[in-house]
């Protein structure tokens, strides 16, 4: 029987959900027990990257968060098989985005200040209808993003590497076509990994393809963005807004210009919270597979990163 080291912060949630779905109690190592024992870790990348030198037996690592950044680092050793968190957070990153593409269409912000002032506000609000969607990335979110899209009566814009799986998307785009893909676009969605492929693709140049209504949103990875690009593009008003969740350096730093940049909005990455209860049935699911030495779902490359 496989020995399990969780390595978490809510380990004693996770031990209570592990157990309480049957899975034997006998496998989950208790925290005094050596490390060269475990051959399988469940928990946070940041947290197994510092054992792996104790992990002698590992075999399988299985991350709590869909981003594996820090296991990536290739001074790391690579003897096991990694898999991370997928098809859980489509649902979560719908319900943030659609809120603030409604926050900025609809005006809200405005119309609670005007409130404030007393003042009757009857401005025509904008509708997401006929708008047209943009996506940098479209793995499983990215699908997720496009259905949602779509049932709101937008047009879908994809921009991936290669993939065109998903039946929402009505035009994908590849390589070099990333300024064909941003023209026009009404809003521009980055929900790219952090990988040596997407480092800073959203630019200056990027932002000159967008209409000066459009919103930025980025939930994938904040090295994705040149920063400071975005944030001279709101200054100038070249760019409506942006929703920004992710950033290069988290938490962001306080003198950093984002805390004044006008039109920002800052989630302190807070788009696609993990809860411990759907994380646990995907990893119940893998040990299943591992046990059975089926394939696990959801296994990382990584030389690509994801």
């Amino acid at each position: 029987m496989p020995n399990i080291r969780i390595f978490s912060d809510d380990a004693g949630e996770y031990t209570r959900l592990l157990e309480g779905a049957g899975l034997p109690a006998a496998v989950l190592m208790p925290a005094g027990q050596s490390l060269s024992e475990c051959e399988i870790a469940f928990g946070e990348p940041y947290l197994v990257a510092t054992s792996l030198s104790q992990l002698a037996s590992l075999r399988w690592v299985q991350s709590t968060w869909a981003g594996v950044n820090p296991l990536l680092d290739p001074a790391l050793r690579r003897d096991y098989i990694l898999t991370n968190v997928r098809g859980i957070f489509g649902g979560l990153m719908s319900e943030y985005i659609l809120a603030y593409l409604l926050l900025h269409e609809r005006r809200i912000l405005a119309r609670l200040e005007a409130q404030r002032q007393k003042r009757w506000d009857s401005t025509l609000t904008g509708t997401l209808q006929g708008k047209t969607f943009g996506l940098l990335g479209v793995g499983s979110i990215g699908a997720e993003l496009a259905r949602t899209a779509k049932f709101f009566g937008m047009q879908v814009r994809g921009f991936t590497r290669s993939s065109e799986d998903s039946p929402d998307v009505d035009q994908y785009y590849h390589d070099g076509a990333l300024p064909e893909f941003a023209a026009g676009l009404d809003y521009l969605v980055s929900i790219l990994p952090d990988t040596r492929e997407t480092h800073k693709l959203v630019t200056a140049s990027v932002f000159a393809c967008l209409p000066p209504h459009a919103l930025f949103i980025n939930i994938g990875r904040g090295s994705a963005l040149d920063e400071g690009a975005l944030d001279q593009a709101l200054r100038t008003g070249q760019l409506a807004g942006a929703v920004l969740d992710v950033f290069e350096q988290e938490p962001l730093p306080l003198e950093h210009p984002f805390w004044s940049t006008p039109n920002l909005i800052i989630t302190s990455h807070s788009a696609g919270p993990s809860f411990p209860a759907d994380i646990t049935r995907l990893f119940i699911e893998n040990y299943r597979r591992y046990t059975a030495e089926e394939p696990l779902l959801y296994q990382v490359d990584f030389e690509k990163g994801y």
